[in-house]
């Protein structure tokens, strides 16, 4: 369902909800209709995103939203706020807050922290049930403010709304079932992507991928029914772009781990291997409609991985478009394997900076949990740079090594390298995050890169803030604050 938003001094006739911030000291608004001290009684402390709904009289049903002490108040207070909010009044078809007017986060912040909070925690994936009572119904949000402030909550709603759509796109093809969406069915979705977008698109068919040299892509695909896809995207400002930034997507939209099976459990959420490539494509849809000053370049490396008689077996042997050899050990590191070709071509594209994501390591959830993505680079600047945004766009990520001394462990007695890391006497291979970032760094040459493991946060197992269960859109926010204040690094 889509959703309108719109700003207002008071609350339209007939809004359904309304929502109204309690710090947890200070003044309670008027509006609410209760005291701290009932409030208190009732068992509401006002931390951050805690909610009471207020029984009242008539007309609008009136909830209390808990933003913490007012002096610690930021964009991303508000968007959990915003998302408790909304999920405290599921049925409702209308909703109407002052969140946005909380001071101490400027108008136009707020606006879209608020926008996105509600938009976000009202996603539910529906396609395939016959039974819709659990909908949000919501389709109409007003936003609370002072006419002076109309214009900076007006143009911060609509990038809310802009933005958290996008992530709504990831996360619906995330969810889809693996029988709806093979690497064709991604490429389709692309296409039609990038003409409502005014992005330049290529789809890339098994015989040009053949003819581009893509060995880590065909190696892969060797064991599947269906061919692959390569879909590159092109955005380029007008006027003069501020820099130039590739984007590579890991597109595996299944993945069984070939003839390295995985164990039943664990493909259970093998449909979410594709999540790389869908953030790619969110992202790019909205650079033109926010007018975003870089060139950007995305390519979506699709196939899935699958066990059959003509797979890739360990211990073969594939040259990777960059001329590389690679010895597959374990035909379940396949993601590195399409994202050497990924980077290879966004290497030859000559921008700027890189950037990869992919759902590639079960280790770097081992090291950072189901919520905090894993962050490797070749250049700190251009690290530091995405770790800022990220935190500006309150998605947890954290900086991991890439040690040097690593390296020796993927060299391989038969190819330039192999595609895991040394194993002990237990046969465990030890840092397999570390070791997968020192791959795809051998793909990148000298263009500064980073590359984020999104393995952990990409699925989330319950509604958490902004989060919803299932695919989250995770780094889309991310990458979006990151192109539209981006500066080149220096190599």
């Amino acid at each position: 369902m889509s959703l309108t938003v719109e700003v207002a001094r008071t609350a339209p006739r007939g809004i359904a909800a309304i929502g109204i911030p309690v710090a947890t000291s200070g003044a309670v608004p008027r509006s609410l209709g209760w005291s701290r001290a009932e409030l208190t009684a009732a068992g509401f402390e006002a931390k951050p995103g805690q909610v009471l709904t207020v029984p009242s009289a008539g007309g609008a049903t009136l909830v209390a939203v808990g933003i913490g002490p007012a002096s610690e108040v930021t964009a991303a207070v508000l968007r959990n706020a915003a998302a408790a909010l909304a999920r405290a009044v599921p049925r409702a078809e209308s909703l109407a807050t002052s969140l946005a007017e909380v001071a101490g986060v400027a108008p136009d912040e707020a606006a879209q922290a608020v926008t996105e909070g509600v938009r976000l925690a009202t996603y539910k994936y529906l396609r395939h049930k016959r039974n819709e009572n659990g909908a949000p119904k919501l389709a109409r949000l007003v936003l609370l403010g002072r006419t002076v402030v109309h214009d900076a909550l007006s143009e911060g709603a609509a990038r809310g709304l802009l933005v958290a759509d996008a992530v709504r796109r990831v996360r619906d093809l995330v969810n889809e079932p693996p029988g709806f969406k093979n690497a064709r069915d991604l490429a389709a979705v692309a296409e039609e992507v990038a003409r409502e977008a005014g992005l330049d698109v290529e789809v890339w068919d098994e015989e040009r991928i053949e003819a581009e040299r893509l060995g880590g892509v065909l190696a892969v695909n060797r064991g599947s029914f269906e061919p692959p896809r390569v879909v590159r995207l092109h955005y380029k400002p007008r006027g003069r772009a501020s820099g130039k930034v590739a984007l590579v997507g890991k597109g595996i939209t299944f993945d069984s781990g070939g003839l390295s099976l995985k164990t039943g459990v664990g493909m259970m959420t093998m449909k979410t291997d594709m999540a790389g490539a869908a953030t790619v494509l969110g992202v790019m849809s909205v650079l033109p409609a926010l007018g975003v000053r870089a060139e950007v370049v995305g390519y979506m490396m699709c196939t899935d991985n699958l066990p059959s008689g003509t797979a890739m077996k360990p211990g073969d042997v594939f040259t990777s478009r960059r001329g590389t050899t690679v010895e597959v050990l374990n035909t379940d590191a396949e993601g590195r394997l399409v994202l050497a070709d990924g980077l290879t071509l966004a290497a030859e594209e000559q921008p700027d900076a890189i950037i990869d994501v992919a759902t590639l390591t079960g280790a770097c959830i081992a090291a950072l949990g189901h919520a905090i993505a894993g962050v490797m680079g070749n250049e700190e600047r251009w690290v530091d740079q995405v770790l800022e945004a990220a935190r500006r766009a309150d998605e947890q990520m954290w900086p991991l090594p890439l040690p040097s001394d690593y390296r020796k462990l993927l060299d391989s007695d038969v190819a330039d390298l192999k595609n895991i890391g040394s194993t002990n006497h237990a046969g465990v291979a030890g840092g397999g995050a570390l070791t997968a970032g020192l791959f795809l760094q051998e793909f990148v040459g000298d263009t500064p890169w980073v590359h984020l493991d999104i393995a952990g946060p990409s699925d989330a197992p319950a509604d958490n803030g902004w989060i919803s269960k299932g695919g989250t859109g995770f780094a889309l926010r991310t990458l979006v604050e990151l192109l539209s204040t981006y500066r080149a690094p220096s190599r």
